[in-house]
């Protein structure tokens, strides 16, 4: 049993534990309490609720290691199908055992039992597994994650699942089209399934429903090495962005550095190449972001060089890097292709997105077959993701994810 698979089951079952204890509790309280404290109702009443939080416990368990508390949506779900379950199954235990025959009598009140005494149970699983079970199940992933760091683990992506006002987000350079949100959120869930798929661990920054733009995670933090820069978002409607991922890299042990205004840098225009950062001076990064950012590289032995733009959101919206350094882009979308050392042009637009897996493997976009004939031509493997709802808000493979290497 890996390291994680033991940690993801020790994540699970202390989460649902918690989960169970606290509706335990509270029931055992709000009974007690509206039987005016009489001392004789405690054990009564704490004998009741056991069978319930019992089977809650085991429910929440089986949910928590399918990893339904990975996500607050999900959660909800896991909190609502166990606590209903969890009752059903407890006080029919009870019933049964009090013996009385499993009929349609029984089975009415039962039901019953789960619109009068065992609502409030319910109500309390769900509401702890949003909020309590999920920052349990979270905490105890993210010191997993950060442990491994320091063993030398260096295949970890930092994701951020799509809010809810998705469908708000920004466009600049082309124009709006309707965002379908399902479709959205089921197209995040294979690009997250294809970078665990390919070895590498993905740990979730927590999801801001009122942060349209919020899943281009990239754009809120930049990594290089151990040292996690924290950017200034060019757009003031972004800037909250980068609250919760600071969060998120402080738990996983990384430094922390950051732009400050009146400098502005968006993560989408930064491209490492070897020890050359690559910088967009775009709509969003400004001389001063791109000033502070060459100082802070400085010292950690990068050389920044600042790449002019005029036709694209961000540097990496025209250009990004295979494995061996070789930069590719699609040209009509490329100011100047001589700035690179090596370039590679692209057949379509999609084709000039590149997430770097391992040394021969890349993912990209399924908007661009040709182009990834191309790259297996050149002996890569590629993995391809079906985004189209994140091209829609000009997003691309790399806007999903900040990998740590």
């Amino acid at each position: 049993m890996s390291f994680f698979t033991r940690r993801a089951i020790l994540a699970s079952l202390v989460t649902a534990v918690v989960i169970a204890a606290v509706a335990h509790v509270s029931m055992v309280l709000a009974f007690f309490v509206a039987k005016a404290f009489e001392p004789g109702a405690l054990p009564v009443i704490n004998a009741f609720f056991v069978p319930q939080t019992l089977f809650t416990l085991l429910f929440l368990f089986v949910f928590a290691v399918v990893g339904a508390f990975r996500s607050w949506y999900l959660s909800i779900a896991a909190g609502l199908v166990s606590g209903v379950a969890g009752a059903f199954v407890g006080t029919g235990i009870q019933v049964l055992t009090q013996g009385n025959p499993l009929n349609g009598d029984v089975v009415s009140y039962l039901i019953g039992t789960l619109f009068g005494i065992n609502l409030v149970f319910v109500v309390v699983v769900v509401l702890a597994s949003a909020t309590i079970g999920r920052r349990v199940y979270e905490g105890i992933a993210r010191v997993a994650v950060a442990e491994r760091r320091d063993q030398g683990e260096k295949r970890i992506a930092i994701i951020r699942h799509p809010a809810a006002t998705l469908a708000e987000g920004q466009v600049t350079h082309i124009e709006k089209s309707d965002i379908d949100l399902e479709l959205a959120t089921s197209q995040w869930q294979s690009y997250v399934s294809a970078l665990e798929g390919a070895g590498w661990v993905t740990v979730e920054v927590d999801q801001a429903d009122h942060l349209a733009d919020s899943v281009f995670i990239e754009d809120a933090v930049v990594v290089f090495g151990d040292v996690a820069v924290i950017t200034s978002p060019g757009s003031e409607h972004r800037v909250e962005e980068t609250d919760a991922a600071e969060v998120t890299v402080r738990e996983l042990g990384l430094k922390v550095a950051r732009i400050a205004q009146p400098g502005t840098l968006d993560g989408g225009d930064v491209l490492k190449v070897g020890t050359t950062v690559y910088v967009g001076r775009s709509g969003r990064t400004n001389a001063e972001g791109i000033h502070q950012l060459r100082h802070i590289l400085a010292s950690l032995g990068y050389t920044v060089v600042a790449v002019p733009l005029s036709k694209v959101l961000h540097l990496k919206s025209a250009v990004t890097a295979l494995p061996d350094g070789t930069v590719i882009g699609y040209l009509p979308l490329v100011d100047d292709p001589q700035i690179f050392d090596r370039f590679l042009s692209m057949p379509e637009e999609g084709g000039a997105h590149v997430v770097k897996l391992s040394e021969d493997t890349v993912l990209m976009s399924a908007s661009a077959p040709k182009s990834a004939e191309l790259i297996e031509n050149l002996g890569y493997r590629v993995i391809s993701v079906d985004i189209s709802e994140y091209e829609k808000l000009e997003g691309c493979v790399t806007c999903l994810s900040v990998r740590v290497r």
